[in-house]
């Protein structure tokens, strides 16, 4: 039987044809034989490379904490799992079928910005403008490889302990676009960091990463806060008391949120499930009979926000009423004075393109 690495090795050719026709519609694009629309609205896209797990999320809500006290901020989304299509600006109506799972959390966390989803991001931003209202400044979730719109301003993020400089393009890899695509970046941020990187391994990352003369690197990690309650029951149990904890998910990367967790507590158990994955029934019966198993008392059942998304208005979720579920919520940090370094470079931008 063929190993994983073996198995990659085989794939490698597929991906080798498939770098050649990325390389060519870049240059395409590069060339002007293809088009790509500017605005004159300052716009920011927040992307990256792999296929996932890098942290766009929590650094498209700490743009919006940094500007939506001053500007009116829009956030627009292609709306990953929806099963809607066109334009539509997120209401309380909406549920993660209507509008994605992500862009259901920036509406629901953020009352003062406008959340809107379109496949077509061109055609997004016309509709953004053209509202009686349009906003001072957009943001581009996952944007990066959507090459008809020319952002104001690129951040691609990777992740530190999987660098795109050190993977490889999908079938053998985790990559969805070429390494070069990054020069397009004006700013590239580490996610995912350690608390604290000695000048070593930051030497070691951008010795990998080989950035471009105008781009800067900036790292992030992420801070975990404390748990919200999401059951009924989770509403009146003191999270203090916990010592056994069920963590289930679908997203890409669960390592960071799995060390946070064993860090706290005694034992954690975990069922995973795939990125952005549409719960179903027999999916809640299995994480509850995974519960019911474990041994030890004071048993909680942890998920994350943008899980809690694909559940909140779900005909089920009434099944874990008797049960403590908790979500944990997330920030992005940046690593000492770099939080400022960064925001300037964004303020800086917003200023002079507003």
């Amino acid at each position: 039987m063929l190993s994983f690495n073996s198995m990659k090795k085989l794939l490698l050719p597929i991906s080798l044809l498939y770098s050649l026709v990325l390389f060519l519609r870049h240059k395409l694009y590069d060339w002007r034989l293809l088009k790509s629309k500017s605005f004159g609205t300052p716009n920011i896209c927040v992307g990256n490379l792999n296929l996932g797990g890098t942290g766009k999320t929590p650094h498209i809500e700490y743009l919006i904490r940094l500007l939506s006290d001053d500007y009116k901020v829009a956030v627009l989304s292609r709306g990953y799992g929806r099963k809607t299509k066109g334009f539509l600006i997120a209401d309380d109506s909406h549920s993660h079928n209507d509008v994605g799972d992500e862009p259901l959390q920036y509406f629901n966390k953020f009352k003062n910005i406008e959340v809107a989803v379109d496949e077509n991001r061109c055609d997004g931003m016309k509709r953004l403008l053209q509202s009686e209202t349009p906003p001072q400044i957009i943001l581009l979730d996952d944007a990066y490889q959507h090459r008809k719109i020319e952002p104001g301003l690129n951040i691609l993020l990777t992740d530190y302990y999987n660098l795109y400089s050190n993977d490889h393009l999908v079938p053998s890899g985790n990559l969805r676009d070429i390494k070069k695509a990054a020069r397009r970046a004006e700013i590239i941020v580490v996610t995912k960091s350690p608390n604290v990187i000695t000048p070593y391994y930051r030497k070691d990352i951008e010795d990998s990463l080989k950035p471009q003369p105008h781009q800067k690197i900036f790292y992030s990690y992420i801070e975990y806060l404390d748990f919200q309650p999401f059951s009924k029951l989770s509403k009146n149990f003191d999270i203090k008391e916990a010592k056994t904890v069920l963590l289930f998910c679908g997203i890409a990367n669960t390592y960071s949120l799995e060390d946070h967790i064993k860090r706290k507590y005694n034992t954690i158990s975990k069922i995973q499930f795939s990125d952005h994955h549409n719960f179903t029934e027999k999916d809640i019966d299995l994480v509850i009979e995974k519960y019911n198993n474990l041994i030890g008392k004071n048993k909680v059942i942890v998920t994350t926000e943008k899980d809690a998304m694909r559940l909140v208005n779900s005909s089920f979720l009434n099944k874990f009423d008797d049960i403590p579920v908790f979500t944990i919520p997330i920030k992005v940090r940046f690593h000492k004075e770099e939080g400022t370094s960064f925001d300037d470079e964004i303020l800086k931008y917003i200023k002079n393109n507003i």
